[in-house]
C-alpha cells in the first residue's frame, strides 16, 4: 500500500483521527484536507516519515475539492454540517467532492452519511445528507455509502456532553426520551472503511448502515452513563411541546442546548434498518459500549478512578 495515497476531506475531525490512524497503520500514505490544517497537525506522528500530507481545502467550492484529490488512488468524505450549513456541506460540498474522485479516476470514493439520510426528511439535516448522498451515486456510481448511527469514543460530543450534564445537575432532563439509537464506536466505523478502500470492488455501490450492539432509548442512556459515573439522579421527561418552547427561547445563544432541527431529529430512532448490511458484512465485530466508554467516563465520576464504582444491578 505503499504507493498508494488516499485524501480524506475532514480527516482532522473526531472520526478523522480514527480513519487516518487505521488507514496509516494498514501502510496507506494518506492526504488530510481540511479547512484549517493546522487542526489535523496531531494526526503527523501517527504515520511514518512522509506518509503523511496536509492540504487546505474548502469543499464548498468544486475548484478546492479538486485540487485536493488530485493524484489520489481513494477518496474518503467524513465532512457533515447541521442545519445552517447542511446545504453548503453535506449536499453540495459531497457532490463537488464525487464529481473529483471521478475526474481524477480514484479507484475507490467512501462516503460517510447518516442513518436517517432521506431527500424527503423533516429535518433539513437528513434531508441535505440524502440529496447529498443522489450526488454522490450521480456522480460516482461505484461509491460505498457508511451510515453509522451516533459514534462514540474518548473526544465524542455525545456521551461526553450528557455525562458532563449528570455529574453537574441532580436532576437531569431528558428530551426525545423514547428515542432509540445505537451508538457505534469510532475505531468500528474506521476500520469499516478501511476494507471499503482495501476492497472497492467487493464493496462498490453499496450502502452499510453502521450501528453497535445495544439499542437504547435516549432515557436508558442517560441511565447508562449515571451509572458508570456512580451518580444517583432524577431523570425527568421533557414534553415535546416544552422542547420545542426551548429551542424558540435559546436560538440566539451561539451554542443552544438543542436547536429545532436537532428536535425533529428526535422523532425519528437513530437505528440500523431491519435487513440493512453493517459491520458484520464489512467483517468488523461491533465494539459494545461498555468495552470502551467507561474508561473515558471515568473522569466524571467524583474522585475520579478511585471515586466510588458505579453499582451493578
Amino acid at each position: 500500500m505503499q504507493n498508494r495515497l488516499v485524501t480524506i476531506f475532514g480527516g482532522g475531525g473526531f472520526l478523522g483521527r480514527y480513519v487516518c490512524e487505521e488507514l496509516l497503520r494498514a501502510g496507506y500514505r494518506i492526504r488530510v484536507a481540511q479547512r484549517d490544517p493546522s487542526n489535523a497537525v496531531g494526526i503527523k506522528p501517527l504515520g511514518g516519515l512522509g506518509q503523511t500530507q496536509f492540504v487546505a481545502c474548502d469543499i464548498t467550492k468544486k475548484v478546492s475539492a479538486l485540487r485536493a484529490a488530485r493524484g489520489s488512488d481513494a477518496i474518503v468524505n467524513l465532512c457533515g454540517a447541521f442545519a445552517d450549513r447542511g446545504e453548503e456541506v453535506n449536499r453540495d460540498g459531497a457532490g463537488y467532492i464525487a464529481e473529483a474522485a471521478a475526474e481524477i479516476g480514484a479507484r475507490a470514493l467512501v462516503h460517510v452519511s447518516a442513518i436517517g439520510a432521506d431527500p424527503e426528511s423533516e429535518s433539513i439535516y437528513g434531508q441535505t445528507k440524502g440529496e447529498g448522498e443522489q450526488r454522490v451515486m450521480k456522480a460516482f456510481p461505484n461509491a460505498t455509502i457508511m451510515r453509522p448511527s451516533i459514534i462514540f469514543g474518548p473526544d465524542d460530543n455525545f456521551l461526553n456532553r450528557f455525562a458532563n450534564l449528570i455529574r453537574l445537575s441532580p436532576m437531569v432532563p431528558v428530551i426525545g426520551a423514547k428515542t432509540k439509537f445505537q451508538p457505534v464506536f469510532a475505531g468500528d466505523v474506521a476500520a469499516a472503511i478501511r476494507v471499503a478502500v482495501s476492497e472497492p470492488f467487493s464493496h462498490q455501490g453499496k450502502s452499510y448502515e453502521l450501528g453497535g450492539p445495544e439499542r437504547l432509548s435516549m432515557l436508558e442512556l442517560n441511565r447508562w452513563i449515571a451509572q458508570e459515573i456512580g451518580a444517583e439522579r432524577l431523570f425527568i421527561e421533557v414534553p415535546h411541546l416544552a422542547a420545542f418552547a426551548l429551542t424558540l427561547g435559546t436560538r440566539w445563544l451561539p451554542h443552544p442546548p438543542i436547536t429545532e432541527d436537532q428536535l425533529t431529529m428526535l422523532n425519528r430512532d437513530n437505528v440500523v434498518a431491519e435487513g440493512a448490511q453493517g459491520l458484520r458484512e464489512l467483517g468488523v465485530e461491533p465494539t459494545p459500549l461498555a468495552a470502551v466508554a467507561p474508561d473515558y467516563l471515568v473522569k466524571y465520576r467524583r474522585h475520579g478512578r478511585f471515586g466510588r464504582k458505579p453499582r451493578t444491578a
